[in-house]
């Protein structure tokens, strides 16, 4: 029997003898990444465990969930609005909720962390996630799953041309394929937790994650060649059960809320510092380096822009005004 399991049954036990009071009875909120220890969204995730349990208080325990043991990104989706699972981290796949979500997957369309701290500000949260909550789930905060490389077996990345062919697990995400697809790969989509056996048997070529996921997936251990690209910063999307979330106390989700947002700038911080760290922990592990030139990526990423502005609904409008923002808010 589970420890969560044999604690209810505890408290159920004590409850219906009438030795404690239904206000004692302490809840467990479960926090659930598909990030394994080392990743961003693991750290990130991790700090906000950690702040949110010295804050709780007698009202209980959050307990984090890593490396996919509630399920991959869809399935713990589906356990939000279910209202069965009381929070995830998903990032790409938010954009299979709201489509808004995928100028997230633009090729170059956040240039920084300043950047991404204005969109969020100006659009993520007066905008998006309104429409996250008209689904069921509640925005908590905006945090990052970093700037994204590529790694393969068979070649270093310098142009999208040196893509043709290659067979590239990406996120579940319509436009991350697309992308891929622009550049002249062959995209596989894949949940994360799946990634390494694939590189490790050939059922697919190469991979593109941040560097910390990269480290954190062992996958300097399966791949030859890191291309640093920086094609695609995401964001990760730290939600809620809305029906979970309408339940709590009115304090808890005001410390929910309070505590994510001060995650923010200290996931920032941290990811900045890793990037540098981790990189040169993954060339002297062996890993070939290069870095991809930017101009030739930016300029075959157009019709990607193109496709989003033609088929979201107030698509162009969204990139002008996130572009926009890169000077600051």
């Amino acid at each position: 029997m589970t420890r969560s399991r044999m604690g209810a049954c505890a408290t159920a036990a004590l409850l219906a003898a009438g030795v404690v009071s239904t206000s004692l009875a302490a809840a467990e909120i479960q926090f659930g990444t598909t990030s394994p220890p080392g990743g961003m969204q693991y750290l990130s995730s991790e700090e906000f465990t950690k702040r949110m349990n010295e804050r709780l208080g007698d009202y209980g325990e959050m307990v984090l969930y890593h490396s996919s043991q509630l399920g991959g990104d869809q399935e713990m989706l589906q356990k939000l609005k279910l209202g069965t699972l009381d929070m995830s981290q998903p990032s790409t796949i938010t954009s299979t909720v709201v489509p808004e979500f995928g100028m997230f997957d633009l090729p170059y369309l956040v240039k920084d962390r300043e950047h991404m701290a204005c969109i969020a500000k100006e659009i993520v949260w007066p905008e998006l996630a309104p429409k996250l909550e008209e689904k069921g789930y509640k925005l908590v905060g905006v945090w990052e799953n970093g700037f994204r490389q590529i790694t393969n077996n068979t070649r270093p990345i310098n142009t999208p041309e040196d893509l043709s062919g290659l067979k590239i697990r990406t996120p579940k995400g319509v436009w991350r394929v697309k992308m891929f697809e622009t550049y002249g790969a062959a995209p596989i989509p894949m949940a994360f937790s799946e990634v390494f056996v694939g590189l490790q048997t050939g059922v697919i070529d190469g991979q593109e994650n941040p560097f910390g996921n990269i480290n954190a997936g062992k996958f300097q251990e399966v791949q030859k060649y890191l291309s640093e690209s920086n094609h695609v910063y995401t964001p990760s999307f730290p939600t809620a059960s809305l029906r979970k979330f309408k339940a709590y106390p009115e304090e808890v989700q005001k410390t929910l809320l309070e505590t994510a947002a001060e995650v923010q700038s200290w996931t920032y911080e941290k990811a900045a510092a890793l990037d540098e760290e981790i990189r040169q922990k993954l060339i002297d592990g062996g890993m070939e380096y290069n870095k991809a030139d930017r101009e030739a990526f930016v300029k075959a990423s157009q019709p990607v822009y193109d496709a989003f502005a033609e088929e979201v609904p107030g698509g162009k409008e969204l990139i002008e005004r996130a572009l926009a923002l890169a000077d600051g808010c």
